[in-house]
């Protein structure tokens, strides 16, 4: 009793806010030991009228929303740590059942194909972990979804028997979206539409909706975007309050914001991108010091034009990223400040964020500074440029000005590089295509795009400012997020420890691996005809990066502090970490800062998440627009290379195009074949022909299926054995 008498005492000091925060709500549901309703919050608080209760009924529902509370059926609001509730996000598989991300970082739980009649891929869940699957993996049981994230679902129309459904066109949703009587918005059999959402599904009915965009028929220009944009809800409409709030922004930057900041206008800073790059966030510029350099790197300042909880903020939380298909950008803030006011254009004032460094002769950074200034980029370089004034090719395209800065830049990458070697970060030469479109929203043209020096050298640049802005935001005790990768996957990388070990290399158990040892498989295979092959095979037993405000380092870059801080324009953890920084170097506190670490974690999770929705979405037109261009291909040959094996065949890939295929195992000779996962190969019974990662092959393009983004290859002499790598003999 004297606890919960201590507890009223302390809420009936006056509020800055009339409804309590979220943090105080939750401590005071700790201390009264049972479920509440939400009119006993109204008497605790002393709140009154429809307007209080609709505040703190939006404050419930949002603590719901983050899997804080559940409300019971009884309308009682429960915390979920009291229940024995675990809360996540539901990841669907095509084949019907799924998983839950939990909140707490633990690991995946399994969901039935029954569970998940009444889910969607991305929805928010409460769930009971009761046992376990054959597989020994957690199972769950769906106690209440928290929050529906599909709105509108985008996918083909069909019409059978007068009854009119949606298949949806993301594979994560395996659902059939009945369409309500009277409300298929005159789509015709086939086409292409995008569905609204009326009821979602339950266990024992389906999902209904009502059509309301038809998007077009198979094959049209541009669909696939279109498609890919829908079905992963991918934000490309600009509210009306975010049209309002970009109209009163100018073209130019007012004389009073450049007040009080540092002046770099007579400073050669240039930005180097793509030739077809229209947004321009980061500039530098180099110059000798003492027996190292002084480094600038300039981002645009974003987060002076949008401020926090503006129309534009909520947007950019909503988009958390811009998505970059082979026809068109989705950006995440509006033109007027993408490609306008925040890009560093050459020969005009911007205002940028800049982190000074000083860089020793090792490539160490031994002092940095942040500081507000304004600039003025001295030219707009490309990749191109830059790497054929550097080796030589061509002096002309790079103004005379700025070429002595230029020299300084490559000669810090030489230092960068040297240091990154030395703590053995891992660099996985994957090569990278570009998908080139024709007028008609055709594939004129698949090109693998060469990384340069000139690649490198921003990259560098780019690391080296993202690693002093983690240093400084870690340094202050301030939320922010962090870009962290955590060491790999021991399952995954137990099975490619057995492959590396069979072809002979030296493995450190997965308990022990480290980047370094990673870069020095990198190097031993380098002048082997598989090593494409291998670093895909690392790449795929690594983890994902992702935001968080608990920083554990980043594994692949040999690092223990990292964040995003140099592309604000695109990114939001970006701006995220501007503000920060921004805050500290205006001599602000960690305790006034607008974020606290609650709300830091739940944009964490939001950006990644939206991270790969991007990731998805871009991934899924590149697999189509590559299936359109390989249908004009079938009955090509081609020399590729085994980059995947498993029990029903093996995957091809054409190195040229970066274009995978499936060679079904029944087409692989007259044998029967069985899968040795140790050497990743598929052994004959009968003629003990083996088919192993890294492999050359020469096969023929035997059938494109655009509906599932499919190719399928077969052996050009079905009998031929694979080509040989050099490797020492395999143990089955």
């Amino acid at each position: 009793m004297a606890q919960h008498k201590k507890t009223k005492s302390k809420r009936r000091k006056p509020y800055q806010h009339p409804i309590p925060k979220r943090g105080e709500l939750l401590d005071y549901m700790k201390v009264s030991g049972k479920p509440l309703k939400i009119d006993a919050l109204m008497r605790e608080y002393d709140l009154k009228g429809q307007k209080m209760l609709a505040q703190l009924t939006e404050a419930l529902r949002t603590m719901v929303a983050a899997g804080q509370i559940i409300q019971n059926r009884r309308g009682e609001y429960c915390l979920i740590e009291r229940i024995n509730l675990v809360t996540g996000t539901v990841s669907g598989h095509q084949d019907g059942f799924g998983f839950v991300s939990r909140d707490d970082a633990g690991d995946d739980i399994y969901l039935s194909a029954r569970e998940m009649r009444a889910l969607f891929h991305g929805d928010r869940v409460a769930i009971r972990i009761v046992g376990e699957d054959r597989r020994g993996r957690p199972e769950g049981k769906l106690v209440e979804v928290l929050e529906r994230k599909v709105a509108e679902v985008a996918g083909q129309f069909i019409r059978e028997r007068g009854i009119g459904l949606v298949i949806p066109d993301n594979p994560k949703i395996a659902h059939r979206i009945l369409i309500a009587k009277g409300k298929a918005n005159d789509a015709k059999h086939g086409q292409i539409v995008v569905v609204r959402i009326l009821d979602f599904p339950t266990h024992v009915e389906q999902a209904t909706g009502e059509i309301i965009e038809v998007i077009g028929t198979p094959g049209e220009k541009g669909i696939a975007t279109d498609i890919a944009i829908h079905a992963h809800g991918v934000p490309t409409d600009w509210p009306a309050a975010v049209r309002d709030q970009a109209k009163e922004f100018g073209e130019t930057v007012p004389e009073t914001a450049k007040k009080d900041r540092a002046d770099l206008r007579g400073t050669n800073l240039v930005t180097i991108d793509g030739a077809d790059a229209r947004d321009f966030d980061d500039a530098v510029f180099a110059e000798p010091a003492g027996n190292g350099f002084r480094l600038l790197v300039a981002i645009a300042d974003v987060g002076h034009y949008v401020q926090v909880n503006s129309p534009i903020d909520k947007q950019a939380i909503r988009r958390a990223t811009s998505v970059y298909f082979p026809d068109r950008v989705v950006p995440m803030l509006p033109e007027v400040l993408s490609n306008g006011l925040c890009s560093l254009n050459p020969k005009v004032d911007r205002l940028c964020m800049v982190c000074e460094m000083r860089v020793e002769p090792d490539g160490k950074v031994s002092r940095s500074k942040f500081y507000e200034a304004v600039m003025r980029s001295a030219a707009r370089l490309t990749y191109t440029q830059v790497s054929e004034f550097l080796t030589g090719q061509n002096d002309n395209d790079v103004p005379k000005e700025v070429q002595g800065d230029i020299r300084n830049l490559h000669e810090v990458y030489a230092l960068f590089a040297k240091n990154r070697r030395k703590r053995g970060a891992v660099e996985l030469d994957i090569p990278q295509t570009r998908i080139e479109m024709g007028k008609d929203g055709t594939v004129k043209a698949i090109r693998a795009v060469p990384r340069n020096d000139a690649h490198k050298l921003i990259e560098e640049c780019m690391i080296a400012a993202n690693v002093q802005a983690a240093k400084f935001i870690r340094k202050h005790r301030i939320p922010g997020l962090y870009r962290v990768h955590a060491k790999p996957d021991p399952d995954r990388f137990d099975e490619l420890r057995l492959f590396l070990v069979s072809l002979g290399l030296k493995v450190p158990h997965s308990d022990h691996v480290q980047p370094r040892d990673f870069d020095r498989l990198i190097k031993q295979v380098a002048d082997r005809p598989d090593s494409a092959a291998i670093s895909m095979a690392m790449l795929r037993s690594m983890m994902h990066a992702e935001y968080t405000p608990k920083n554990i380092g980043h594994f692949g870059l040999a690092l223990d502090a990292y964040a995003h801080f140099t592309s604000p324009i695109r990114r939001y953890p970006d701006l995220l970490v501007h503000r920060a920084i921004r805050h500290l170097v205006r001599g602000g506190k960690p305790g006034s800062y607008n974020y606290d670490a609650t709300r830091m974690d739940q944009l964490g999770v939001i950006c990644s998440a939206h991270e790969r929705r991007a990731e998805d979405a871009t991934r899924e037109v590149e697999a189509w627009l590559k299936c359109q261009y390989m249908e004009g291909k079938v009955g090509q040959e081609y020399q590729g290379v085994i980059t995947g094996v498993t029990n029903f065949g093996a995957f091809v890939q054409i190195p040229e195009l970066q274009i995978d295929g499936l060679v079904h195992v029944t087409s692989l000779g007259n044998d029967y074949y069985q899968f040795d996962a140790g050497s990743q190969s598929l052994v004959g019974e009968r003629t003990a022909t083996r088919y192993t990662l890294g492999d050359s092959l020469k096969i023929v393009v035997a059938r494109v299926d655009l509906d599932t983004k499919r190719i399928d290859f077969q052996l050009v002499d079905e009998g031929q054995p694979a080509v040989r790598t050099s490797r020492k003999k395999r143990r089955r």
